[in-house]
């Protein structure tokens, strides 16, 4: 699943094509998404231009006077500018036509993505909620810490909580964790001030180096040039069982936790 690096990366790819851009028209190939696509869409968009396109958490939001497109890349969804006239695959959905001939095309295999619509980014009831941006100033270790108080769950599970910190998905939990030296199944609460001071500035590290290599490719994530990220060939522990640590030789280690794959060093974290 796209995680916070790939949507950012896509974010990247695709701002410079559109937005300033007047939307001539919009192609809706199939509506049944996570949720149905909604009619003010492809009602609303044509003859607005796109403003900004921002990220929160792992939406992409398109600013027009008209509303708000909020894209959700799913499992396997992803976004690419391509020519207009370039025949629609299989799992193209939607394409957003600009006025230069040029579109944004969304592909999603498992329609487990979304494109939905508001007025109001801070009512929506998948925004609403959601807790800091981890490359933004509101989050740092005083943040962490003080959330943690009295959270009996395993430091990964709290990280890896949307309303805690966004963004921090199961790959870059394990890989900052490595980094900050801490055991995946430590109990939150029991992280001391400055061990999550360096958790805080690990997970930050950690999402912007996948960001500057370009997400990590799984799958079938690709960004919004077309290109696979690169970042995998520098995951220190994630899908690693077995391996040597790069940094004291021992093999890495595996648990489930939360009916997710953790993987960590036990001898350099603790």
């Amino acid at each position: 699943m796209p995680e916070l690096p790939e949507v950012e990366t896509s974010r990247r790819g695709i701002a410079p094509w559109l937005e300033g851009m007047r939307v001539e028209n919009v192609v809706v190939r199939e509506r049944r998404l996570r949720w149905p696509v909604p009619a003010e869409i492809d009602r609303l968009l044509p003859g607005e231009i796109i403003h900004s396109i921002r990220r929160r958490a792992k939406y992409l939001l398109f600013d027009t006077d008209a509303g708000i497109l909020l894209l959700h890349l799913g499992m396997s969804g992803s976004v690419r500018i391509i020519d207009h006239s370039e025949p629609a695959a299989k799992h193209d959905h939607v394409d957003i036509v600009i006025e230069d001939g040029k579109a944004l095309r969304f592909r999603d295999p498992r329609r487990f993505g979304s494109m939905l619509w508001t007025n109001d980014v801070g009512k929506h009831p998948l925004l609403r909620d959601l807790g800091p941006e981890p490359l933004g100033e509101e989050f740092d270790g005083d943040y962490l810490w003080q959330a943690a108080r009295g959270r009996r769950i395993s430091i990964k599970q709290f990280i890896m909580n949307g309303a805690v910190v966004v963004g921090v998905g199961n790959i870059y939990a394990s890989e900052s964790l490595f980094l900050a030296g801490i055991h995946p199944l430590r109990r939150a609460d029991r992280v001391a001030m400055p061990r999550m001071q360096l958790l805080a500035t690990s997970i930050r590290s950690v999402l912007q180096q996948a960001i500057e290599a370009g997400g990590t490719t799984l799958r079938d994530y690709y960004g919004g040039d077309g290109e696979p990220g690169y970042f995998r060939q520098q995951l220190e522990v994630y899908a690693r069982e077995g391996e040597p640590c790069r940094r004291c030789k021992s093999p890495i280690a595996a648990v489930v936790l939360g009916q997710r794959s953790t993987f960590y060093c036990k001898r350099c974290q603790r």
